[in-house]
């Protein structure tokens, strides 16, 4: 088992706890000391595994999931460890360990029970991973809960505000719609006995072998979108994002906006459209309408809010929103799109997140009317805001632009009334975007100091600055290298078409 590279993304995680576990509440060196160690071990593999992947690639490896490696965990219901990854999943990767590295950095002084938090936030790291690696949907599935039970905890007792109220509500509706999400996955299980066979919970044998019936794939893809699209924000299943989000510490933040969110969109691209692609196109539709109306609603949203946390929020909900949209749009440049999308949120969100925990560390307070001039107070945190703010409205050279140009021009290549309807009701949210980024970096940064106290405050340390550097480098190198990323995905959509355009015949 061990000697499956894929793993390790588990295990390591679970050695941060083991090596946490034996550290002292006092220690605060130890604590620092595991937590840069095993975060940058990660992140190392990660990009050892793009490498390869991109190596076996070149060399003409054409298999759907490389690095397979499958376990019998339960064999009276054919649960199984059943890893393998494609290049949508090494990005994920990719992307779940530069954000676990830079929160580290973020949360350097968390305060109190720094080993307690950083304990629930590997956990929540090893669900994240564990998520990502697995091909059998039971497995994902058990992931999944693993990543959504710490949140609870890392908000009501290191948050701020309505900290008990916002961890109750997430707690509430998440769980919600996992009830959906089970629902649908042991509807597939049931349903994915080739006639005579055993049932089973591998993705890429139901995908190659099971013949839901349509009747059944309606029902199935209505609870596994619903379920997934819960975490992905999707209206009117997104309130319970932005009180998340506005009481989360800001590491907690940083992974639940960069990476939890996007198991969401991950989950309906791997299960509902991949397992279900008749269903995918006969409902395609009706979730159009409510992902559209999250790109709006979101940007809209935004456009009002004071608090910083819930202006990135709401953003998040609309950039989330594009995920969902994109996937549903059933071609590869806008599937492509999610993806870029993905990544690119996940980067920028995370920086807007850590940006507002060290504005707030210092000025005690999120509203933006009791804020401005920071930008000459303290100039490196403020361009770090400006690049994150420009990233988020699509600036050409930064990640946002390569992200939701491919986005319009794949979902425009369906071209009845309906999809390009929607699509440019979608593409208005960019100048919705601008006046809530620019609003922001008026107040914020280049308007008139508020509080003469503010005149005292100090720039940011050096473990601040190695947490943003490491996201802004992220984001403009995506922004202006993204062929590697189209190398990397590149044979990943292929079976998803296949199965999308066999369906609609």
């Amino acid at each position: 088992m061990f000697g499956n590279i894929l793993i390790w993304f588990v295990v390591i995680p679970v050695i941060m706890m083991a090596g946490l576990g034996l550290c002292r509440n006092s220690s605060m060196n130890a604590i620092r000391s595991v937590m840069v160690v095993c975060s940058t071990i990660l992140l190392g593999l990660s990009v050892w595994l793009c490498i390869d992947f991109l190596r076996l690639r070149e060399m003409g490896v054409t298999d759907e999931m490389l690095y397979t490696g499958s376990w019998m965990w339960y064999a009276p219901l054919n649960i199984h460890l059943a890893v393998g990854v494609d290049g949508i999943s090494v990005l994920m990767l990719m992307l779940s360990s530069v954000i676990v590295f830079a929160g580290t950095f973020a949360s350097w002084k968390i305060n109190p029970l720094p080993k307690n938090f950083f304990l629930w936030f590997a956990l929540l790291s090893t669900g994240v991973f564990g998520f990502f690696i697995s091909i059998d949907i039971f497995t994902m599935f058990m992931f999944y809960e693993v990543a959504l039970i710490p949140m609870y905890l890392l908000i009501g007792v290191w948050g701020t505000g309505r900290k008990e109220y916002s961890a109750m509500k997430l707690t509430l509706m998440l769980m919600g719609g996992s009830a959906f999400l089970m629902l649908g996955l042991l509807g597939i299980y049931w349903h994915s006995a080739p006639e005579g066979g055993q049932p089973t919970w591998n993705i890429l044998e139901i995908a190659h072998n099971a013949s839901i019936a349509p009747e059944w794939q309606n029902l199935l893809f209505c609870c596994t979108f619903v379920g997934f699209g819960v975490l992905g924000a999707m209206f009117p299943f997104h309130t319970w994002s932005p009180d998340g989000h506005a009481c989360a510490p800001t590491a907690v933040s940083m992974l639940h906006a960069g990476v939890l969110m996007k198991l969401g969109g991950y989950g309906c691209f791997r299960i509902a459209i991949y397992l279900l692609p008749q269903a995918a196109n006969e409902l395609a539709w009706i979730f159009i309408v409510l992902t559209g109306i999250s790109i709006v609603y979101g940007a809209f949203s935004a456009c009002v809010q004071t608090d910083l946390k819930y202006i990135n929020a709401y953003s998040s909900v609309s950039h989330c929103g594009m995920v969902l949209f994109a996937i549903l749009m059933l071609n590869t440049t806008a599937m492509t799109g999610a993806i870029l999308q993905m990544l690119s949120h996940g980067l920028m969100t995370a920086l807007f997140f850590a940006l507002i925990g060290m504005i707030y560390g210092r000025t005690h307070t999120r509203d933006i009317r009791q804020m401005g001039g920071l930008m000459k107070i303290m100039p490196y945190l403020g361009v770090c805001y400006m690049i994150a703010g420009f990233a988020s409205l699509g600036l050409p050279g930064l990640s946002g632009f390569v992200a939701e140009m491919t986005i319009f021009f794949g979902s425009f290549q369906n071209a009845d009334l309906f999809h390009r309807v929607f699509v440019i009701a979608a593409t208005c949210s960019i100048v919705i975007t601008a006046v809530y980024i620019l609003r922001v970096v008026g107040k914020l940064l280049l308007g008139p100091v508020q509080d003469e106290h503010h005149l005292a405050l100090t720039d940011a340390t050096w473990f601040e600055r190695l947490s943003t550097v490491t996201l802004i480098l992220c984001i403009a190198g995506i922004g202006c290298f993204p062929n590697w990323i189209n190398e990397t995905i590149q044979h990943s959509f292929a079976p998803i078409m296949a199965a999308i355009q066999s369906a609609a015949l």
